[in-house]
């Protein structure tokens, strides 16, 4: 991959395209499994995004992303704010710094409710803009944990979650800009299938200049087996997967064809996806099927930008 030595945060800045993975930490302790995956990105992808207890208790983002790092990959730590009060959270980055991890993507994650751990107390002592602005803020003023700040720490390249299809969306654009202004440099989306809604809510960034102060990077999750969309369809809050691509997958027979019209409906939403002005690139991501993300990098030759 060209410029595969630059680091996100020159990418970021020089203004070309990015792509990005994402993976889930494994639910035991062997690094193995992580150590596979990321080796196999090696040259594919700008970075490699480690969810942080997403929708199941696994092994630390920190570790993993430690890992990944290891093996030549780019990591990007999710840090999210559920689990963690602020003294944990400044923790979390110091420790993160001093393991040579400076891309730290901030979130307030995946409500428990929604996962395994449904009796777990959530924590939300800080929302995702105040952890933006401390984390922007660290070396200079530790204020939020009573400290006058980290001699030597920073700077980070800071990322945030954007949201196409929660309601309203003048109300989001409104808290993307806010993130922006707290110190994100690049804004991950949801998941995007319906691309009617994408397109109204990207109206709406663009009215703002939102694209030309951070690199908003759409996130593709291909959708391999009907049955387990149509479950992430119902559990997720606003996944938008029109009834159209639902079908499309259910209605392919038997596994293989369900997996190859997921990849070909990733596949479309890239193409069309890549005639939108302003964008700045793809986060490719099969969940447990590797194989599928790197199927489709390569068939859709984003690789070679």
């Amino acid at each position: 991959m060209e410029n595969s030595k630059m680091s996100l945060q020159q990418r970021i800045e020089s203004g070309k395209p990015l792509l990005l993975t994402e993976i889930s930490p494994p639910r035991g302790s062997d690094p193995s499994p992580v150590h596979e995956i990321a080796r196999r990105f090696v040259g594919k992808v700008h970075a490699l995004g480690i969810s942080d207890n997403r929708d199941r208790v696994s092994m630390s983002a920190m570790a993993a992303a430690t890992f990944v790092s290891e093996d030549g990959v780019e990591p990007i730590l999710h840090v999210v704010t559920r689990d963690r009060n602020r003294i944990a959270l400044v923790s979390e980055a110091l420790g993160a710094q001093a393991l040579g991890i400076c891309n730290l993507l901030c979130t307030s994650g995946t409500h428990q409710v929604l996962g395994a751990f449904r009796t777990a107390k959530n924590v939300f002592d800080i929302d995702t803009v105040q952890l933006l602005q401390t984390y922007f803020n660290l070396a200079g003023d530790g204020s939020l944990v009573g400290e006058d700040g980290f001699e030597g720490t920073g700077p980070f390249c800071l990322g945030a979650v954007a949201a196409p299809f929660a309601d309203p969306i003048e109300l989001q654009t409104l808290r993307l800009a806010k993130k922006i202004r707290a110190g994100a440099r690049f804004l991950i989306t949801q998941p995007i299938f319906d691309l009617e809604r994408f397109n109204q809510w990207w109206q709406e960034v663009t009215r703002r200049g939102l694209h030309e102060k951070a690199a908003i990077v759409t996130s593709i999750q291909i959708l391999v087996d009907g049955k387990k969309a149509q479950e992430f369809a119902t559990s997720r809050p606003q996944p938008r997967i029109p009834d159209a691509i639902l079908a499309r997958l259910s209605s392919a027979s038997g596994a293989a064809a369900q997996r190859a019209a997921g990849i070909a409906i990733a596949m479309e939403t890239i193409s069309r996806l890549s005639e939108v002005k302003g964008l700045r690139g793809f986060q490719v991501c099969g969940d447990e099927d590797v194989d599928a993300a790197l199927e489709v990098i390569e068939k859709s030759a984003l690789g070679t930008n």
